[in-house]
């Protein structure tokens, strides 16, 4: 008996041969993958010169532009916290408005940037209507001083960093809390994704770099780093990892076409027409596409994961399962994927145009009319497209993975 337990729990000297070489074989496909990736990354990364399409916004402390220089009776920008609020006092003049305001409302007051007493602050009307600032509140300013006797304010937003710190910090306690290092080196491929955002894919869109191609190589690197970092150095990594990719190459054809076809630019979004005015080089269907691959990294790299873990998880409960078996049990797993991840899609995009939604049923149109409009079809396109990317990456998930672990021989005889 003692003898039988160890034949199944120990590689034999051919078992480990034939895992050697499937990992061989995978590293044969992804090594030069990873290569041309960092060479494409090389080729596309920005250059060394001065950033494009800076706002130039003022300096909050020094009164200093983005360029250096000095502008001390220009607008500033600043975060101070309210330390008194007027109610129904008369409202504080608009900035930069010549007209005295003889309305009455809730005046919030901050430190002055120039040290010389509180500022009274204009409130925008939407958030004096949904959140009126109070003491203790963090907010952030415009301190206009050019002009006029009394400098002029105007609150900007609240300062939320604490809140979000808070949030970040319990985020991350609770995910090492259940998944343990696992879930540290997850989050450690989130900021690694975060990284290369901000130093690759966003520079070289600003810079004037293909977008498609740019969001391509940024995007599969990403999925690199991520899946080795949270998953480890495996076959079934390796064999989830090929089929993001194939996932990811397809999505980004399928968006190229579909973005094209309907003229996605991004219209009616403030940021597109920012982007359009300070970096006229820029390609903006591209740059919607470009989003595409973005949102659809999560959704594709969970299906992927979870249809390697199925195959392997099927044919360790089961070893003389055939591949033609191995298959049809992990696709039955899949099928229900699909189904709660195709709506899991569409509400993520829903929530997130949530208010355009709402202003879109105000207008008397027909659903077809609606569907149509620049900003909800692009969310349209964008669910379709993210969804038919990740419905053929899980049978294609599937057929690699059982390939992989039949290959690798018994899964018994593996630990």
């Amino acid at each position: 008996m003692h003898s039988h337990v160890t034949h199944l729990t120990d590689p034999t000297p051919a078992d480990a041969r034939r895992a050697r070489r499937v990992r061989l074989l995978l590293a044969a496909v992804l090594v030069p993958i990873a290569v041309g990736l960092v060479v494409a990354m090389l080729v596309l990364w920005p250059g060394s010169g001065p950033k494009l399409g800076s706002l130039g916004m003022p300096d909050a402390a020094s009164g200093q532009s983005a360029d250096g220089a000095s502008a001390p009776d220009g607008p500033r920008t600043g975060v101070g916290t309210v330390v008194r609020v007027d109610p129904g006092a008369v409202c504080p003049d608009d900035v930069g408005s010549p007209v005295k305001s003889s309305e009455r409302c809730d005046v919030p007051y901050v430190e002055s940037l120039s040290g010389e007493g509180l500022l009274a602050l204009t409130v925008p009307p939407e958030i004096a209507a949904a959140h009126p600032p109070e003491v203790g509140d963090k907010v952030q300013f415009v301190q206009v001083t050019s002009g006029q006797d009394v400098p002029t304010g105007m609150m900007v937003d609240f300062d939320r960093s604490v809140p979000l710190w808070i949030l970040a910090v319990a985020y991350l306690a609770v995910v090492v809390l259940v998944a343990r290092w696992r879930g540290l080196r997850a989050v450690a491929g989130l900021v690694l994704a975060g990284v290369v955002l901000t130093l690759f894919v966003f520079p070289a869109l600003a810079a004037g770099e293909p977008a498609v191609p740019v969001g391509l190589v940024g995007c599969s690197v990403i999925m690199f780093a991520v899946l080795y970092l949270a998953h480890g150095v495996s076959i079934r990594t390796s064999t989830a990892l090929i089929g993001t990719l194939a996932g990811l190459g397809l999505t980004a054809w399928i968006a190229t076409w579909a973005a094209s076809a309907a003229g996605l630019v991004g219209l009616g979004d403030e940021a597109t027409y920012t982007v359009h005015a300070q970096l006229p080089a820029v390609d903006l269907t591209g740059l919607v596409t470009c989003g595409m691959l973005v949102a659809g990294l999560g959704v594709l790299n969970d299906v992927t994961v979870t249809q390697a873990s199925a195959v392997w998880e099927l044919a360790a409960a089961d070893p003389s399962a055939g591949a033609r078996q191995l298959f049809s049990s992990a696709m039955r797993i899949g099928r229900d994927h699909i189904a709660s991840t195709v709506y899991t899609i569409a509400f993520a995009y829903a929530g997130g145009a949530f208010t355009t939604l709402l202003v879109l049923s105000l207008y008397d149109s027909t659903l077809g009319q609606l569907l149509s409009t620049s900003s909800l079809a692009a969310e349209v396109v964008r669910t379709l497209v993210g969804s038919i990317g990740l419905v053929v990456a899980i049978p294609l998930t599937t057929a690699v993975a059982v390939a992989m672990v039949l290959a690798a021989g018994p899964v018994r005889a593996r630990r």
